[in-house]
C-alpha cells in the first residue's frame, strides 16, 4: 500500500460521511417529538447559521495558519495552550470512539430488521451476542484497511458515500411530489407538545449538532491531503450539501404526514415515511441503506480516532507510545488503542444492554468544548494577525454558536461531560510528567483550570448521586 495522499473529492466524501450516519434516517422522528413547523424552521436557521460559521472557521484557520495539522486538537493547544489542547483532544476522541461503538450498535439493530421476528431475536437492539460478534469483526476489518492507509480507506468510504447519498435524494424527490401546504401549516405551533416556541427550539439543538458531527473531518486529516487548501474547501462543501438534505427531509416530512403521527414512528423514521410514499419496498431501501451508511461512516471516524491521540502524542499530551506511524503512514499504535477501546465498549454495551440512543446521548455531551474552542482560537488568532473584519466576525460568531449550544444542552449534559473529562486529565498528567522528564511543568492558568474542573466534578459526583432512584 502507498503513503498516498487524499484529494479534494475524497476528503469532502470523509466531511459528508461523517455527518452523515445514522441519524439522518431517524431526523423527522427526531425532530417531531420536539418542534412544530416553526420551531423547526428557527432552529435550523441557528443551526445553518452557526454550523457555517463554525466551518468557515475550519477554513480561515487552514489559511492563516497552513502549517497546524490535526485540526480539533492542534488549533486548541496552539490558541489555548497544552492542558486546554489536550481537553479538546480527549473530549472530540471520546466522541469520535463512543459514537462509532453507536455506529455499529445502529448497523446490526438494523439488520435485525430483515433476521427478527416477535419470536425470534437475534440481533435485537444491536446489544445481543451476535451483534457483539459481528460488531467485533468488522471492529478489526476496518483496522485492517486503514492500517493499509489512509488514502486506500478514504477511497472506500468515497464510494459508499455515493451510496448513502442515493436514497435521500428519492426520498427528498417523492416527498416534494407529496409535500401538503395545508398538511405543512396544520400544526405550525406544535401546540400538542405543551410547550413554547422558543423551548421547542433549544430541544432541537442538540439534535441538530449531533447530526453536523464530523464537520472537522478534513482538518483532522489535514496532513494526508494532497493540498492544504482543500482542508477549508472540503469543510465548506461538505456542510453545505448536508444543511441542504437535512433542511428538506425534516421540512419536507411535515407537508407528508401530520406531525404526532411522525413523532410516534419507530426509527429508522424515514423508512416509515418512504413506505407511506412508496410501500413497503421503502422500508428496505432506507435500512439497507441506513446499514451502508453507518459503516462508512465508521471507517471516517475511526481515521479521526486514530488521528487525534497520534498528533497529541507528539506533544506529550497522549502516551508516547501513540507516536508511531506504520509503513503506509498511519498512525498503527493509535489506532490499536482505539480499536482496543471500540471493542472494550462493545463488550460494556453487551453486558449492560445499551442501546444506540444512550451512546448518542453521552458522544453529544462530549463535543459542546471542542467546537466552543475552534471558534475561540478563530477569534483570537484574527485579533493577532489583524485580519479582515469578516474573519473576525466569523470566529466570533463561531463561539457564540459554541456557547448557546453548552446553554441549550443544560446543566445535565454539561456535568455529564466533565464526569468523562476527568479522566483524561490523569492521562495528560501521566503522559507530560512522561514526556517533560518527570514534571509536570503547569503554568498557573493551568493549575487554576484545574482547580475549576475539580469542583465542577464534584457537583457532577453529587448531582449524579442525587439523581440515582433508590427506590
Amino acid at each position: 500500500m502507498s503513503k498516498g495522499k487524499i484529494g479534494l473529492l475524497s476528503l469532502t466524501a470523509l466531511v459528508l460521511s461523517s455527518m452523515i450516519g445514522s441519524g439522518i434516517f431517524s431526523l423527522p422522528q427526531n425532530m417531531a417529538e420536539v418542534a412544530g413547523a416553526e420551531a423547526l424552521l428557527i432552529g435550523w436557521a441557528i443551526t445553518g447559521v452557526g454550523i457555517i460559521f463554525l466551518g468557515l472557521s475550519f477554513f480561515f484557520i487552514s489559511r492563516l495558519k497552513p502549517q497546524l495539522d490535526g485540526g480539533i486538537y492542534t488549533y486548541a493547544r496552539e490558541g489555548f495552550g497544552d492542558l486546554v489542547g489536550f481537553l479538546s483532544a480527549w473530549g472530540y476522541w471520546l466522541c469520535a470512539t463512543i459514537g462509532i461503538v453507536g455506529y455499529l450498535v445502529v448497523a446490526f439493530e438494523g439488520i435485525g430488521t430483515f433476521t427478527d421476528s416477535a419470536d425470534y431475536v437475534l440481533f435485537g437492539q444491536g446489544n445481543t451476542i451476535a451483534s457483539f460478534i459481528g460488531a467485533s469483526i468488522i471492529v478489526w476489518l476496518v483496522h485492517w484497511l486503514i492500517a493499509g492507509g489512509v488514502k486506500e480507506a478514504a477511497s472506500v468510504n468515497l464510494v459508499a458515500t455515493f451510496v448513502k447519498v442515493f436514497p435521500l435524494v428519492l426520498f427528498i424527490g417523492l416527498a416534494i411530489w407529496y409535500f401538503s401546504p395545508e398538511q405543512f401549516a396544520q400544526d405550525w405551533q406544535g401546540n400538542g407538545l405543551n410547550n413554547n416556541v422558543s423551548d421547542q427550539v433549544k430541544n432541537t439543538m442538540l439534535i441538530t449538532l449531533w447530526v453536523f458531527t464530523g464537520v472537522e473531518g478534513a482538518a483532522v486529516l489535514s496532513a494526508h491531503a494532497k493540498k492544504r487548501s482543500d482542508v477549508g474547501v472540503a469543510t465548506v462543501l461538505g456542510i453545505v450539501i448536508a444543511l441542504v438534505l437535512y433542511v428538506a427531509i425534516t421540512v419536507l416530512s411535515l407537508g407528508v404526514l401530520p406531525r404526532e403521527t411522525i413523532a410516534s414512528m419507530s426509527n429508522p423514521s424515514m423508512a416509515g415515511l418512504l413506505a407511506h410514499m412508496m410501500g413497503g419496498a421503502g422500508k428496505w431501501i432506507i435500512t439497507l441503506c441506513l446499514i451502508v451508511s453507518v459503516l462508512a461512516s465508521y471507517i471516517s471516524w475511526t481515521m479521526y480516532s486514530a488521528e487525534v491521540p497520534y498528533r497529541g502524542a507528539k506533544n506529550g499530551a497522549f502516551p508516547r507510545i501513540l507516536d508511531k506511524l506504520n509503513v503506509n503512514g498511519t498512525p498503527i499504535n493509535s489506532l490499536w488503542f482505539t480499536g482496543l477501546v471500540v471493542q472494550f465498549c462493545l463488550v460494556l454495551v453487551l453486558l449492560t444492554g445499551k442501546s444506540y440512543n444512550a451512546l448518542l446521548l453521552i458522544s453529544t455531551s462530549m463535543i459542546l468544548v471542542p467546537y466552543f474552542l475552534i471558534g475561540a482560537y478563530l477569534f483570537k488568532l484574527s485579533l493577532q494577525e489583524n485580519a479582515a473584519w469578516y474573519i473576525k466576525l466569523t470566529g466570533f460568531m463561531a463561539a457564540l454558536y459554541g456557547l448557546w449550544i453548552v446553554y441549550a444542552a443544560g446543566l445535565d449534559y454539561l456535568l455529564l461531560s466533565v464526569l468523562l473529562y476527568v479522566p483524561g486529565i490523569g492521562l495528560f498528567l501521566y503522559s507530560r510528567y512522561q514526556f517533560k522528564g518527570k514534571r509536570f511543568e503547569l503554568n498557573n492558568g493551568e493549575k487554576v483550570l484545574l482547580v475549576i474542573i475539580a469542583i465542577l466534578f464534584v457537583w457532577a459526583v453529587y448531582n449524579s448521586f442525587n439523581n440515582v432512584d433508590w427506590g
